[in-house]
């Protein structure tokens, strides 16, 4: 693919500001130099939040100044209808981050169209890339990367995301399945870092009630170039409104769906 498709641009752009973005944010956390809030129960902010998301809007807009912007933490630019629009996370995973758990990333996705066509998904402690652009694979660090190959979720290792949002007893009733089904259920509080580790394998699954589109949307794509499983989060406006979603290895797409019964996803 040339450098002068409109794409394959934004990928690398992509790339670039995610390191860049994830610098700043490495050097902070190494340095514990930010102070600690909370937008709501279990919902923590930091400044780091902020001042990375303003870096990458900028560099976003310096690049593609009529490209729309979201992002978690600030209001950003209007989408025109059509177009490309950015989906920004500066920081996935702000309560590892704030309790110094290094265990956090970038997350950077451009739609299309309405389509999903760039996804980036930087982890600056592991220093890892996951990236992908739609029809062009998805990448760590440049090798390809593909899910697993499990066949049974008895035997399947489950992440299943939590937020206040879903509710205290939908989640205890998905863990229970998720246990009663044999499997292995993980929490490691980054839904973006949850969906790279499904298309890379690590993880044969991520489950959630609901996420928001700046926590997903790259690993959406990811996951997909991979060869995997992703339910279809922007269904019923889920850009503006978020969804549940099940992504998976494809030998699990068709028992997970059945068995995880989130609301919005039909079998």
């Amino acid at each position: 693919m040339s450098d002068d498709d409109p794409t394959q641009l934004r990928l690398l752009a992509a790339e670039a500001v995610a390191r860049e973005a994830g610098t700043l944010v490495r050097q902070r956390f190494l340095n514990a130099s930010f102070e600690v809030s909370f937008k709501g129960p279990q919902d923590y902010l930091t400044e780091v939040d902020g001042e990375t998301e303003e870096r990458i809007a900028a560099r976003l807009h310096a690049a593609f100044p009529r490209d729309g912007f979201i992002g978690e933490e600030t209001a950003g630019r209007p989408v025109r209808d059509g177009g490309a629009v950015w989906v920004v996370d500066p920081i996935d995973g702000t309560s590892n981050f704030a309790r110094g758990v290094a265990h956090f990333c970038v997350s950077i996705a451009c739609l299309i169209d309405g389509a999903i066509e760039v996804g980036v998904v930087y982890d600056p402690m592991r220093d890892e890339l996951f990236a992908a652009r739609r029809g062009g694979g998805a990448f760590m660090n440049g090798a390809p990367i593909r899910p697993s190959d499990a066949t049974s979720l008895a035997i399947a290792c489950i992440e299943v995301g939590w937020n206040v949002r879903g509710g205290v007893k939908r989640y205890l009733d998905l863990i229970g399945r998720v246990a009663g089904w044999g499997a292995a259920p993980f929490r490691i509080g980054s839904g973006a870092l949850a969906l790279v580790y499904v298309a890379s394998g690590r993880r044969d699954a991520f489950v959630e009630h609901h996420i928001n589109a700046w926590d997903c949307l790259a690993g959406i794509c990811i996951v997909r170039e991979a060869g995997g499983y992703v339910s279809d989060f922007l269904a019923n406006d889920g850009l503006k409104k978020g969804n549940p979603i099940i992504a998976s290895a494809p030998g699990l797409k068709d028992a997970l769906i059945a068995s995880a019964k989130l609301e919005g996803i039909a079998p």
